[in-house]
């Protein structure tokens, strides 16, 4: 909401992990915790190499280092590691002091409300989106994810919508960090942004229906702050059985598009502050 498209503001950002100030061990050990997904518990070391890419043997330096900091325990007999309260703080006090969330929920609420569907507000974080407010109707059916969970980018609503709000700037970072990360896939999920953007621009959001998974479908619009940040996205999801068709273009989209506007009034208005 707010501007869909902002002017193209200079040559792209440099890939900073060319940069000799990055530090490939931290961004090593960030990876290895966010290989935890908000339904796991404990996994093993051989889910954490899958998972996060790296070796073995890296993983067991990275693992061995967070558990002595306390970011993760280790059950030995089983081999095991789990977040530590010490990675659980870290998160919690970033969405304490999310003043987005708190401005936005009302409206977030009233919309679960009015489509009995879910509502979620996500930013990025690298190739995917990051659910910082989830609000559920009282549907039975509805999406059980919650605040924390993560999605990709670029087959999902929330990751759209945030793409066709962005600047040329971060979408050629984001360009090169999908085409980096998913060589095989890249020239589908190129396609499906390029056709969000051209959605964004005739209807003023962007859908995806049994894309990213076959039952889910959900309609997203960018929100703005307008000061220079980067935009996050407002979604609304569901059962694909249930949400398609008028349901979904006529009736949810339209008041999609509605409660993304009256919260980036609400931001302009109350000086959102991080």
């Amino acid at each position: 909401m707010g501007r869909q498209r902002r002017p193209a503001e200079g040559p792209a950002e440099p890939d900073p992990r060319q940069d000799r100030r990055f530090v490939t061990a931290l961004a090593r050990g960030l990876d290895l915790l966010r290989c935890f997904q908000p339904k796991d518990r404990w996994l093993p070391h051989q889910e954490l190499a899958r998972r996060s890419g790296l070796p073995a043997a890296t993983v067991s330096r990275l693992s061995f280092t967070l558990t002595a900091l306390g970011y993760l325990r280790h059950r030995p007999a089983t081999g095991e590691y789990a977040l530590a309260p010490a990675a659980l703080t870290l998160g919690f006090r970033v969405l304490t002091n999310f003043e987005l969330g708190r401005i936005a929920r009302p409206h977030m609420e009233a919309l679960a409300e009015q489509t009995q569907a879910a509502v979620s507000l996500g930013v990025r974080h690298g190739t995917e989106m990051v659910y910082v407010a989830h609000c559920r109707s009282t549907a039975r059916l509805i999406l059980g994810l919650d605040v924390g969970t993560r999605i990709p980018l670029a087959p999902t609503a929330m990751g759209r919508a945030m793409w066709s709000a962005a600047d040329a700037g971060l979408r050629a970072l984001v360009l090169r960090a999908l085409q980096a990360e998913q060589p095989r896939d890249w020239p589908r999920l190129l396609e499906g942004l390029q056709r969000a953007e051209r959605e964004v621009a005739q209807r003023g959001y962007a859908c995806s229906a049994s894309e990213w998974e076959s039952e889910i479908a959900a309609v997203g619009v960018g929100v703005d702050p307008g000061d220079g940040r980067e935009p996050l996205a407002l979604t609304v999801g569901g059962p694909a059985a249930r949400l398609q068709g008028a349901l979904l273009h006529e009736q949810f989209a339209p008041a999609l598009v509605r409660t993304g506007q009256a919260i980036v009034d609400a931001i302009q208005s109350g000086g959102w502050q991080d």
